[in-house]
């Protein structure tokens, strides 16, 4: 064996990732490639200008704030973000105070994901976006130094990605119907439901497409009986699942419906972290998985297996947010069911280029890390 063969192998260790043994340089013998002066995170607010009045059963808003965060390790350059709409109950402000609090200069190797995020969870309980835009730097920055994307280091094939839904929120019929125009690439439309005339939005874009749709209610209706009269009527009407019904913390009155609802029922407020899938178990028939609601990559990739051990049905999801989230969040789309993907189609002013939609279907890049580059 040559000394050069001899000194790879020295040099190396096995990475093993969902199941997947990857070789993986170690920084310390790297010597003028891989110095130890620690991980560098900086961060910057930036506010996202949606091209529509956003509204939901509860707010409108015509602009996300978010945080841009950057970690980089001796060459290379891993991108995050964290996306806080109100209800999140996050701030640049308060990413802000969280992340200057971290100090991750003392982590020396990106590869030691579940030590370096275990302290970043640990760090000061909620901020779930901010832990997230940390997250998703750092799995672009280690599948950039592996020369990989995420898809291909969980072992998921691309062509499984499901077809993404287009939102079309609550407005007054003439602005359905511009926005349903506007979604003529996609095939099947998310209709936000849980105001005055949730009839007459379903009755307005069905004059204007037959595509499947869904629907979520953001908690915005109160009465079960009353909720499950309106699925049957929406099921009638071409849509294939109800998300988020009732308050979140009715979990008896979902269980009720989910068991006598002709549609899946999905939970989505009431679902925001790994600890809270095995409580859908029983009161929900799948469960909406967002980055900004369980920390990141790492925690949703852990929320699918669990969700698919449990037989619960599985959608990915998304806030308003630019295309390093939304990338980042189609790694993982190959298992799921249903896609809600569309959240930097909404923006006017995306700072990155990522993951794409064709003929409606998510289609991932074969670029390291989540896939994205600035422009």
């Amino acid at each position: 064996m040559g000394t050069n063969r001899r000194n790879f192998i020295k040099n190396t260790v096995l990475f093993t990732v969902g199941g997947l043994a990857l070789p993986r340089l170690t920084y310390s013998n790297m010597k003028g490639r891989f110095p130890t002066p620690g991980l560098k995170l900086t961060f910057e607010p930036y506010d996202l200008q949606l091209k529509h009045v956003f509204t939901l059963a509860s707010s409108s808003r015509t602009t996300t704030p978010v945080m841009l965060t950057k970690i980089e390790c001796e060459g290379f350059t891993g991108y995050g973000e964290a996306s806080m709409p109100p209800y999140l109950g996050e701030t640049q402000k308060t990413a802000a105070r969280f992340l200057t609090a971290l100090n991750l200069t003392q982590f020396t190797d990106p590869f030691r994901m579940e030590e370096i995020l275990e302290y970043v969870d640990e760090a000061a309980p909620g901020n779930t976006a901010a832990k997230a835009s940390v997250d998703i730097a750092l799995h672009d920055l280690a599948g950039k130094i592996m020369g990989q994307p995420w898809h291909k280091i969980w072992g998921y094939s691309p062509e499984n990605t499901p077809n993404t839904s287009f939102t079309i929120g609550m407005d007054e019929p003439d602005v359905v119907k511009q926005k349903v125009d506007e979604a003529a690439p996609y095939k099947i439309l998310k209709v936000k439901l849980g105001g005055p005339n949730d009839k007459e939005m379903v009755e307005t874009i069905r004059l204007a497409t037959d595509k499947p749709l869904c629907v979520d209610v953001n908690q915005g209706w109160d009465n079960k009986e009353e909720a499950l009269e309106m699925v049957h009527w929406l099921k009638e009407k071409g849509v294939e699942f109800v998300e988020q019904p009732l308050p979140k913390n009715r979990k008896d009155d979902h269980a009720w419906l989910t068991e006598h609802s002709p549609l899946p029922i999905i939970g989505d407020e009431a679902i925001q972290r790994l600890c809270d899938v095995q409580e859908a178990v029983g009161v929900y028939s799948g469960i909406n998985i967002k980055l900004m609601k369980c920390t990141g990559m790492r925690e949703a990739h852990k929320m699918i297996n669990l969700a698919q051990a449990n037989h619960l049905r599985v959608m990915i999801g998304c806030m308003t947010e630019t295309s390093c989230a939304i990338s980042a969040a189609a790694q993982l789309a190959p298992q799921a069911e249903w896609a809600d993907l569309d959240g930097n189609l909404l923006i006017s002013n995306d700072p990155y280029e990522g993951v794409k939609i064709v003929n409606g279907k998510i289609t991932l890049i074969d670029r390291p890390g989540i896939g994205i580059r600035e422009v």
